[in-house]
Order: C-alpha cells, then structure tokens, then sequence
C-alpha cells in the first residue's frame, strides 16, 4: 500500500479526528496510488495517522476513511459504515414522518464524498470524490443488499466532481424509473424530478423548516422567495395562509410548484406564481410598496467555499434588507443560507447588517438548521451548511 508523510506539525487536524489534508500538508508520496485509491498516512516522525484515499487533482488530497491501523477498507467496511448510517436514522427516528429521507450524509457518515437519499423505494446517490468513485461498485452493489431496493438513480452532476478529476454521470444505475415520483412529508404530497431537479430531486433538509413555516401560516399573507417546487408554499397553504405569492426563475420549477399545490387539493385561488430574478422582483415590490405578514427567503448556494463569502455577504445582505422593508409590522422573516463558506456567525451577522440598512429593528425569534436524517460529525463542522433565522419585525 503507498503510503504519505505529513510536514512537520501538520498532523494537528487529523489528531482531532478531522476528515481532510490538504496538499500543502504533505511532505512525500511514497509510492503511486491511483485517483481514489486507499493510503496510509503519517505524520513527521513516522506515527500511523489515517487510512485515507489519495485524490491528485484535488485540494483535499486526502479524505479519510477510518482512523484505526488495524480497520481493513474492504468491502465490508462499507457495509459496516452503511448499515451504521441507515441504523442511526431509524434508532432516533430521524426518518419519522416522510418516505423520503438521507440515508448517508458523506463525511458526517464517515463515507467522504457519498451521498445516498431515498425517494420511497428509489434511492439517489452522488459520489463526489475520487474515494467513492473508486469503489462506486461496490457501494451499489452493498446499497442494494443493505436497503432490499431495486432502483438506484446517480446524480453525480455536481461541481465539485470536477475539482475531483471526475466528469458528471446521470442516470439510472439499477432498476427502471418513471420520469417523477411522489413522496409524501407531514402528511403532504411532492412531485420529485429525479432527473432535472436540484440536488437529488428535492430539498430533503429542510423538511422541519418547512413544517415550522405551516405552523405559522394562518391568515397570513405570505411571500416565497427561491420556491423551487413549492416545499414551503405548500406548507403556508396547508397552514391557512391567506395567500401566497410564489416566485422563482425557473418556469418548470413554478410549474411542479403549481402541480405541487393541486395535488394537495389545496386552495389555487390563494396561490400565485411569478416567474423572474428574485432580486429584480425585490425591488419592484419595494417600489410598488407592496408589503407581506411573512416572507421565506431560500437562495441557492451563493458561497460554496470561504472564498467566495464577501460577495455572498452582498448577495444575502441585499435580499434581506429588501425583505425587512416588504414585512408589515409584526411580520416574519424566515431566512436561510445553505453556503458552506458562511458559517452561522457571520449569516446572522449579515442579516443584523440588513436590518439596520433598513430602518428596521427586529428579533430573532427562532434559529433553523437541516434535519436530523443530515447529521454533523462533531470532527467535521463543515457539515453544517444550513443555517436559518426566524426574524420578527418590531
């Protein structure tokens, strides 16, 4: 097995059981891994650090699979680190109340790069590095012998394969699919597009957050910013909102987000949709001094990396100051970042700059994260990328 040295005093990270080694950190490679093959790490003074897979065209040039020497990555440590991740979600019922849920949550699951969400009886799985990608058939294999199902879907489209060495794969990998499926969450119905939609098909993390917006609904007049395909507009209706305006710019988005509410048989008459850049829609509603007894803002990704926060403190920042000035007094603001780059510190420090640039004062009444079927190792942080406020305007 190759093997690498660490630098001098660049062992601290994986002594506190972190996940990831930079390039910068390596002294020499002893030997020539494979992209995704299995290495050993050690430190300067020849101590066993990791068992960890080699990516070459990566930053994170290491990812570890498993801290202890005598732990054999095989095939059965897959199967161990699978049915642990499956069993974690059923044992504290982080699964309760929906047929759709995460099932491997990467390196909070100790499997860096895998994600796995099951649709029902259809399971989604992107491999994001070059570990997981080199072992992609087994962990099908391994995936349909743990889980019994049949149909696995690959959505393997995501920008950080290509800082891997990987191209993008789609499409089915097991089984035959029809072109959507239905899930149900809280007792409502979703379209899911396995093939176009975002991530996998559906925002699986925000499950409780969109319950919570139901339960504050009632009578309001509300404003769903980013709705995608309806997750939160469909919980406003169902909560007795008065109505809901829901914008996005992507017409098939609105379209399911129609689809969506009907097939919940909830009131059409208290829901519109606008098609449109939602930051442009900010400031005509501003103009036009429309105003709203609750807005959700649930923008995509604008900083995936701490180097791209600055700009994505501007972008927050501007929809959250447009948003104080459209909430009626007494008003909320459901609020979310979903970047990796900014921490929950600096979102809520963001959103007081926000408020203060419009004349507002306001509370934070309610502090939102992902579900718990996306948990955070407590060695990898990182893997809190959700972060959500519930503001109350004074």
């Amino acid at each position: 097995m190759a093997s690498l040295i660490l630098k001098p005093g660049r062992e601290r990270s994986l002594l506190r059981r972190h996940p990831w080694v930079f390039s910068g950190a390596i002294d020499r490679l002893k030997g020539s891994p494979a992209s995704g093959e299995t290495v050993e790490v050690f430190g300067s003074h020849s101590e066993f650090l990791a068992h960890a897979f080699y990516s070459p065209a990566s930053q994170i040039r290491l990812r570890v699979w498993t801290f202890d020497q005598d732990e054999v990555v095989d095939a059965d440590f897959f199967r161990r680190r699978i049915e642990r991740a499956i069993h974690s979600r059923t044992s504290t019922q982080a699964n309760a109340d929906t047929d759709a849920w995460r099932l491997v949550h990467a390196e909070s699951d100790g499997l860096p790069g895998l994600v796995v969400d099951r649709y029902t009886d259809t399971l989604v799985v992107q491999f994001l590095s070059a570990g997981v990608e080199f072992w992609r058939e087994t962990i099908i294999d391994l995936l349909v012998e743990v889980t019994g199902l049949t149909r696995i879907y690959e959505r393997s489209d995501v920008d950080v394969r290509q800082l891997e060495g990987l191209s993008s794969r789609v499409g089915p990998l097991r089984g035959a699919f029809p072109e959507k499926l239905i899930l149900t969450e809280n007792g409502l119905l979703f379209t899911v597009d396995l093939a176009a939609g975002h991530k996998t098909g559906f925002y699986l993390d925000q499950r409780l957050n969109r319950r919570q917006v139901r339960s504050l609904a009632s009578g309001r007049d509300i404003l769903d910013c980013f709705c995608y395909t309806g997750g939160f507009t469909v919980n406003a209706l169902a909560g007795g909102a008065n109505s809901v305006l829901s914008v996005d710019a992507s017409a098939d988005a609105l379209s399911l987000c129609q689809q969506n509410v009907a097939l919940n048989h909830l009131p059409g008459e208290r829901h519109t949709v606008l098609e449109g850049d939602v930051f442009q829609l900010l400031r005509k509603f501003r103009d036009e001094a429309r105003s709203y007894d609750l807005i959700v803002l649930d923008p995509p990704k604008f900083a995936p990396t701490a180097a791209q926060a600055e700009k994505a403190a501007r972008g927050y920042k501007d929809i959250n100051l447009l948003a104080f000035k459209l909430l009626r007094p007494g008003g909320l603001l459901v609020t979310f970042s979903c970047s990796g780059g900014v921490d929950a510190e600096l979102f809520q420090k963001i959103v007081a700059s926000a408020a203060l640039d419009a004349g507002v004062e306001a509370q934070i009444v309610g502090h939102l994260s992902q579900a718990p079927d996306h948990p955070v190792a407590l060695n990898f942080p990182e893997g809190t990328y959700l972060k959500g406020l519930v503001c109350i305007k004074k």
